[in-house]
């Protein structure tokens, strides 16, 4: 198989134009290709009258050691890459140690489908309800305002990403080609065939639901079990290694491979494996706002006259600044065609994320502005003061609001005039259940309100119109990453407990579905090669 790339095409091109510049690039007559397919689609918008699709694409045919010859010095013609995963290990026939995976999320789901895939049976235990009993309970805390602290935007099976686009890219370095094992994964699940060669891709929200659905299927047929709302709160260590976990309702769960997969919110159980000297360090993470413009307003800076092309889909953007202060701003989980929703799990605290349907066709795009922050300068009392300034953040925007989960806003023009809001303009805020006007001024430490000032008007240099005075800033957004990680080893097993593995996003080492759900296939493949070994 041949690897080609930086086929590119105008944006209307017909069907049948990539086979004909697969052939033209190759020399190649038609009865010599055997098939291609798409690896991955982009387009190039810089040109906005020209944009330009570009493709990498695999190409099957018999002349392939001559063509191999023949473009030996062009970095476009290669070896495809075996992209096929090859599990590390089988559980022999009657193997009863089976392995416990703490939370249902990202990490979690893959982690346990691949041990199930191996033959190893994993015990899962996740906190929250299945998908749609959790749906239930977050629609219901955004409409009616009523907080389930275990069933939420963060708690419940499918975890955090569920309600976040369910956007499908990573930055994270995947030699493995773990990264197209998740997207196929996702696609036998139900997810369109689509995501496995589109730039970006993500599922959206509700359409991610029956994949999770299907997935749990996936995993149970193979023999894993799935427990939900069984929270565990104590670990059982003897003689620094794993021997097993406790339950909420006294239950004891015997294992000695136990992954902990529980996301960036699990704050009691990072309490909890603090106390039981488990090691921790604090990390950086980022604190800011949820900023909401038009849509069209994104589109048209971005793409031009060919703003709403089939092919383009609504426009999104990645921006950065550094700031005269040292900080530094940029925008993330950027949702367009979406909303901002409430993302609290704790009573009394009030957080804010992004979300988008399949569709991304709501009139708002929105995205978080952040500051990064770091242990040694802006929370250095310990390994878990990053939760603590999160917890302070998050009160006081409970407050700001209201009391009542309504989140505390200001229009883009005011808050860089340093004056309240009374009223909305152009853009209506869609954070459910409801946005309190006032001042945000108060809601973040000085240096990120001065950061956050000085970057809007220099975004707006990039995107013009993103300072616009309408546009709305929704507070808080302190979620971004974990703010600790739980160090492992080069087996992938905490520093110091053996048999305990920390795993995603919870504990540092990813951030988003994709590199989560990459993190959980290295996890589950380490688990697998010890208990192999331990027999």
């Amino acid at each position: 198989m041949l690897r080609l790339s930086q086929i590119k095409l105008p944006l209307d091109h017909p069907d049948d134009a990539l086979e004909a510049a697969v052939l033209k690039k190759l020399h190649l007559e038609a009865a010599d290709l055997s098939r291609f397919s798409i690896v991955k689609r982009s387009y190039d918008a810089r040109k906005k009258d020209t944009i330009t699709l570009v493709y990498i694409v695999d190409v099957e045919t018999p002349k392939e050691k001559a063509l191999l010859k023949r473009f030996r010095k062009d970095p476009h013609v290669v070896p495809a890459p075996d992209m096929t995963y090859h599990p590390v290990a089988e559980a022999p026939a009657g193997f009863t140690n089976r392995p416990v995976v703490i939370g249902m999320g990202p990490c979690g789901m893959f982690a346990g489908l691949m041990l199930a895939q191996m033959g190893f049976r994993p015990i899962i235990l996740e906190r929250g309800k299945a998908v749609r009993d959790r749906s239930v309970d977050t629609f219901g805390f955004w409409l009616k305002k009523t907080l389930n602290p275990e069933s939420n935007a963060q708690f419940g099976e499918g975890g955090a990403g569920t309600f976040s686009d369910g956007k499908l890219y990573s930055q994270v370095s995947d030699p493995h080609h773990y990264g197209r094992k998740v997207l196929t994964e996702l696609v036998n699940a139900g997810a369109n065939p689509e995501i496995l060669y589109i730039n970006k891709p993500h599922i959206g929200t509700y359409r991610l639901v029956k994949i999770v659905q299907n997935m749990r299927a996936h995993i149970e047929a193979l023999g894993g079990e799935i427990h939900f709302q069984t929270r565990v709160v104590d670990l059982e260590i003897d003689q620094g290694r794993v021997c097993g976990v406790r339950l909420e309702n006294g239950d004891r769960i015997a294992s000695d491979h136990v992954v902990l997969a529980v996301g960036h919110s699990a704050r009691d159980t990072f309490e909890m494996l603090y106390h039981r000297r488990v090691y921790i360090e604090a990390k950086p993470f980022s604190i800011g706002f949820r900023i909401e413009h038009p849509q069209a307003l994104i589109d048209r800076c971005r793409l031009g006259d060919r703003a709403g092309h089939p092919r383009l889909g609504s426009a999104d953007y990645k921006l950065v600044h550094h700031c005269e202060n040292g900080r530094t701003v940029y925008s993330f989980c950027m949702c367009p065609g979406g909303k901002v929703v409430a993302a609290a799990s704790e009573p009394g605290r009030l957080v804010t994320n992004g979300m988008s349907e399949y569709a991304r066709d709501e009139s708002n795009a929105n995205s978080a502005i952040v500051v990064g922050i770091t242990p040694e300068a802006d929370y250095p009392e310990g390994p878990l003061a990053g939760i603590a300034l999160q917890r302070r953040l998050e009160e006081g925007a409970f407050a700001l609001g209201g009391g009542t989960y309504e989140a505390p806003g200001q229009l883009v023009g005011d808050f860089l005039a340093g004056r309240p809001s009374t009223h909305f303009g152009e853009v209506l805020p869609s954070y459910k259940p409801g946005v309190r006007l006032g001042d945000l001024g108060e809601s973040l430490p000085d240096y990120a309100i001065a950061a956050i000032r000085e970057a809007i008007p220099a975004f707006d240099r990039q995107i013009h119109g993103f300072a616009m005075a309408d546009a709305v800033l929704t507070g808080v957004e302190t979620r971004t990453s974990s703010p600790i990680r739980i160090k492992r080893n080069e087996q992938f097993q905490s520093l110091n407990t053996a048999g305990l593995y920390p795993a995603g996003e919870g504990a540092g080492y990813a951030g988003g579905i994709l590199s989560a759900g990459i993190d959980g296939i290295r996890v589950a493949e380490a688990v697998a090669l010890s208990l192999v070994g331990d027999r």
